[in-house]
């Protein structure tokens, strides 16, 4: 029988958890991009600007618990982020606002910091 250490198993599931948001970044970057190209008032702008919203809440809400083991700062910093996404999601979705360009990049960054 194989046995795997209790710090062989969490580090298994940490890159499993940085790999599954790295691959909702990718998703989110997707839709948007596919809503940038088809215009703020299209049904594919309505399910980016959802599917952002869904992935950046639950990104938001696993900073705020206390057994994140990411450093306070780093955490405080992403959850800005997250407020910053979740505000321009709304203008676009209330069409204050109609390029993704910017929500993309900053959607881009942060997939790119997961890829290391």
């Amino acid at each position: 029988m194989y046995n795997l250490s209790y710090a062989e198993v969490m580090d298994n599931l940490c890159i499993d958890d940085r790999l599954n948001e790295h691959k909702a970044m990718c998703i989110i970057i997707a839709k948007l991009t596919a809503a940038h190209e088809k215009g703020v008032r299209s049904p594919e702008a309505v399910d980016a600007l959802f599917y952002t919203r869904r992935v950046w809440g639950f990104f938001m809400e696993n900073l705020a618990d206390d057994a994140n083991q990411l450093p306070d700062e780093t955490r405080a910093n992403l959850i800005s982020v997250g407020i910053w996404v979740l505000k321009e999601a709304e203008a676009l979705r209330q069409w204050e606002r109609e390029d993704f360009s910017d929500i993309i990049e900053i959607n881009s960054i942060i997939r790119d910091s997961l890829a290391g």
